[in-house]
């Protein structure tokens, strides 16, 4: 972007913040420590300012519709399904959605579906509506072969420099890992996908007598079919289910005293569903993880995977499940997290382009954003692009999340054959309302017995390490973690990260290190503690492994979603007063990541802009380190209405989402004339009555 252009949009901001702190008359009486007191940026003052007048408030639609060029503020009637069907059907005729094929050829001859197509084959009509090129260079240069849309990439005109894979400037493009392979899909899609391991694991274990199946003592001839995955709806695997009243008796022997008298809230919480079977085709292959046949672990696995070798795979299963684990542990390739800089996964803004930034800005193990276990068996490709890694990634995980240690146990079975991942971690905290119903997340915080099944089922399906991730309790003030933290290492975990707060708390208040500490205190040596929760400089880093050097590392989650350059801080022991035109250079390289990924056709670009708008709307929270009386700031402070000392920088700082598309527009041209947006991201769940 030329740098006149940049000029003349950041001209147009207003030249103070508008927040919804205090009028800065009032804070401007405040000392800096009594701003800190009320969780008030300590901004000097010299960059205090009273708020300009603003109408938009109470229309929050206001900026973003001017800046679309005066879109229309009308609310649009609700359309039906089939009316938005037939709209999508007809919208895909026109001639802007020119066949791929087509475009990357160049020849209307070249698609094989032909006058078939639901695509436009009109080349030259195409070129004359088709938008305007970007400035800037195809992201796809410097890889090999040609760019994969041809004419509908929209730098098509730098296309003429060629594509030769020459010099030093293309040692950083190299394609993406865990592709999503077609043959696996249809085999996901069909039920014809084996797991002899996890079936294996899960039949030594003793859990398929707690199968939906065997609980309604249906036969083969009754089950026509049973899917791999679960119904959508429900979000159950095959033969996830676990017998409710089995798993309240165990509960009832293994929960300690004072945290049964709870189960009666827990129960309510996390009560029993019924889980209707998704009926397919009778043809379709039959894969149930119990055994009718009365067969043995090592029998059942000389009968279903013949080429592999049973005779040693059976061995090495004995139905002592402590015995399994114990021997299944040595043979893991284990990990040491000591002192990483761990980037945390990330719903939404952990996609593969930001990993990639705070790669470049020091990150050392990532992670991917969480997988639904239950979407990943049903073959669904948008869940399986987030195990997608980059080969920058030198030490990557994927999460996943899961209600039932079968369906847990087919996932990591499924990755491990599939992709190319060094650990895999399971989400025992994730506080979402539709993740909990389903007896996910941290709803397993309320369900030792099920904690212990999923992890030993896991942990005994593949060698690779798998880790934890939990909170510190379902409900405020009933931590739980630390009754359990001895019994997770026991159990085969290689590694747990404790958040330091309640699911019901969410982010309400600051996290509890004290609780973490007192975990990582009772662990085992043979596990590995992870803290998590408002770690925002190089301080607040050093701090808790001083207080607590039994802490292995720290995972960083919004403080690298607000300054993705806090991992350069930690690791130079510095507070970096970063500049406007560094901060515009880091969202650049994210475009350019975001394009390679997403694809620089008309789609691609807009999916980039959509994502980067939703990281923008975390980054503007970041105060200058020169624009304070008190450095380092801390992740609760909510700043005043003040300017910082360039345009740029004032319109980074800016909190309305008008001003987020104004960047936006920097670097990925206009946005089209109805375009508009609202972040995803949500934290004012905490006064739900559900949640206490």
């Amino acid at each position: 972007m030329e740098e006149s252009s940049a000029a003349v949009l950041v001209e147009q901001q207003p030249k103070a913040i508008i927040t919804d702190q205090p009028a800065s008359k009032d804070v401007m009486l405040l000392t800096p420590e009594e701003m800190v007191a009320k969780a008030i940026a300590p901004v000097k003052r010299e960059f205090l300012r009273p708020p300009p007048p603003r109408n938009s408030q109470t229309e929050p639609n206001d900026d973003t519709a001017e800046s679309n060029g005066g879109a229309s503020k009308l609310v649009k009637d609700k359309k039906s399904k089939r009316q938005l069907k037939r709209e999508r059907q007809q919208e895909q005729k026109l001639v802007v959605h020119i066949c791929p094929i087509v475009a990357k050829t160049g020849e209307v001859d070249a698609c094989p579906y032909g006058q078939k197509c639901r695509n436009s084959h009109d080349i030259e009509a195409y070129k004359a509506q088709k938008p305007a090129d970007l400035e800037g260079r195809c992201p796809f240069i410097g890889m090999e072969g040609k760019c994969p849309y041809g004419l509908s990439c929209r730098f098509w005109g730098s296309h003429q420099d060629g594509f030769v894979v020459d010099g030093a400037e293309n040692e950083n493009i190299v394609s993406e890992m865990n592709m999503f392979k077609k043959d696996v899909q249809k085999l996901l899609w069909k039920n014809k996908m084996r797991f002899p391991k996890a079936d294996a694991v899960i039949k030594s274990l003793g859990l398929q007598e707690k199968s939906y199946y065997n609980k309604k003592n249906l036969d083969d001839k009754e089950v026509e079919t049973i899917p791999n995955g679960s119904d959508a709806k429900n979000g159950d695997g095959c033969c996830a289910a676990v017998n409710d009243l089995n798993v309240e008796e165990e509960q009832a022997q293994e929960v300690p005293e004072q945290e049964q008298d709870n189960s009666a809230i827990h129960n309510a919480v996390n009560g029993d569903r019924d889980r209707p079977s998704k009926k397919l085709k009778p043809e379709v292959e039959v894969n149930v993880c119990h055994d009718q046949s009365g067969l043995t672990a090592s029998e059942e696995l000389e009968k279903i995977c013949p080429e592999m070798e049973a005779k040693s795979m059976a061995e090495s299963i004995s139905l002592n499940s402590d015995m399994i684990l114990k021997s299944h542990q040595c043979e893991k390739k284990l990990i040491d997290f000591s002192d990483k800089l761990y980037l945390a996964p990330l719903t939404t803004v952990g996609n593969l382009p930001f990993r990639r930034v705070c790669k470049i800005l020091g990150a050392d193990v990532t992670c991917g954003e969480m997988a639904m276990c239950t979407n990943l068996l049903q073959g669904q490709a948008s869940e399986w692009a987030l195990l997608r890694r980059h080969p920058s990634e030198t030490l990557f995980g994927v999460q996943i999340c899961g209600a039932f240690p079968d369906t847990v146990a087919r996932t990591v079975e499924l990755i491990d054959r599939e992709c190319e991942v060094d650990f895999i971690d399971i989400n025992m905290g994730c506080p979402i309302d539709i993740v909990v119903n389903k007896g996910a997340g941290s709803a397993l915080l309320t369900k030792p017995v099920r904690i212990k099944n999923v992890i030993q089922a896991a942990t005994a399906t593949v060698d690779k390490p798998i880790t934890v991730k939990v909170r510190t309790g379902y409900f405020e003030g009933r931590n739980r973690i630390d009754s359990i933290i001895e019994d997770i290492g026991h159990w085969g975990a290689h590694a747990v990260t404790i958040h330091g707060r309640s699911r019901q708390q969410r982010y309400s208040k600051l996290a509890d290190w004290e609780y973490i500490y007192q975990c990582a205190k009772k662990a085992p040596h043979s596990l590995q503690v992870l803290g998590n929760g408002d770690v925002f400089s190089y301080l607040d880093w050093n701090k808790h492994k001083v207080e607590c050097p039994e802490l292995s590392t720290e995972m960083i989650a919004r403080g690298a979603l607000i300054k993705p350059w806090i991992f350069t801080e930690i690791k130079e022991q510095r507070h970096w007063d970063i500049s406007s035109g560094e901060r515009l250079k880091i969202l650049k390289d994210y475009v350019q990541f975001g394009l390679q990924h997403w694809g620089s056709d008309t789609k691609g670009v807009e999916t980039t802009r959509h994502f980067l708008l939703e990281w923008l709307s975390y980054t503007y929270r970041y105060v200058p380190v020169g624009l304070l009386d008190i450095v380092p700031q801390k992740i609760n402070w909510r700043p005043p209405t003040y300017i910082c000392r360039d345009d740029l920088e004032t319109l980074m700082a800016s909190d309305s989402a008008a001003d987020w598309i104004r960047i936006s527009e920097l670097l990925l041209g206009k946005v089209p004339t109805s375009f508009k947006f609202a972040p995803k991201h949500k934290s004012n769940a905490y006064d739900k009555a559900e949640n206490g």
